[in-house]
């Protein structure tokens, strides 16, 4: 085989990869069917919230995604999921996206992380009648308190971690970590002081612990294909235009998020 025709071999096959790569992109695949297919929870106030009733959703990643199917010139899809399948479902090309997701090394293993637009950090909530008994993060390490977690969110491992000594209660979705306290059957559970927030105004038996400080804050982001660089690309770029603009400020003071 002569040097010629080898070099013609690399140039096709690189050729090739190229135009595969293009081919494989979920931007391309969004384009071309005309849907963009996102994996929402529908369980975290007031990120996401599904109403069971119609079948449809409200909250501040849908209005994120509405927005950046909007600008895709395409129609949004939510796709309903869960916590501990949000990962696989994006890797398996179940949906091209999710919704707000805390960026953690154990997801960044799997799946690709747009930029970030917001931070979280994490705090405890407990019944009202235990306020007296709960007043920092100490109070909640001990052998007699049971603290809850729900299935696949990051709170599961914090739990674990932030609570060696206590007893952790984790429960699976659809049944949520702030229902085992409301029902006695832990005395605490951690949350985003976002949802928190949302908990203590909807629930009037609920209080935040006054703890010191916030543990782990933590950067929120959507969760895509690790290895399709295009579009976490043209995500990135979307996200860096909405900020100058002003996008994701105007929803943070329509959905009471403070950051």
């Amino acid at each position: 085989m002569n040097k010629l025709f080898k070099t013609l071999i690399a140039v096709a096959a690189l050729t090739v990869t190229t135009v595969q790569a293009h081919a494989e992109s979920a931007l391309q695949a969004i384009l071309s069917d005309g849907v963009l297919k996102v994996g929402t929870t529908g369980d975290w106030n007031p990120m996401t919230m599904k109403n069971p009733a119609t079948d449809s959703y409200t909250g501040y990643d849908i209005d994120v995604m509405t927005e950046l199917a909007k600008d895709l010139g395409v129609e949004v899809e939510f796709v309903p999921t869960d916590w501990k399948t949000l990962v696989s479902g994006v890797t398996s090309g179940k949906y091209h996206i999710t919704g707000s997701a805390s960026v953690s090394p154990a997801r960044a293993k799997a799946a690709g992380y747009s930029d970030s637009y917001f931070s979280l950090a994490t705090v405890p909530l407990v019944l009202a009648k235990n306020e007296d008994r709960f007043k920092d993060w100490a109070d909640l390490d001990k052998e007699d308190v049971t603290v809850a977690a729900t299935l696949g969110t990051t709170q599961e491992q914090q739990v674990k971690d932030f609570f060696p000594a206590a007893k952790h209660q984790i429960v699976e979705a659809p049944a949520r970590d702030f229902q085992e306290v409301l029902s006695g059957r832990a005395d605490a559970h951690i949350t985003s002081n976002v949802e928190a927030s949302t908990l203590v105004e909807k629930y009037s038996q609920m209080r935040i612990v006054p703890v010191s400080e916030a543990k782990a804050p933590t950067p929120v982001a959507m969760l895509l294909p690790q290895d399709d660089q295009v579009w976490i690309n043209y995500v990135n770029t979307w996200i860096g235009l909405k900020q100058e603009r002003g996008f994701f400020d105007e929803l943070a003071a329509k959905w009471k998020l403070a950051n």
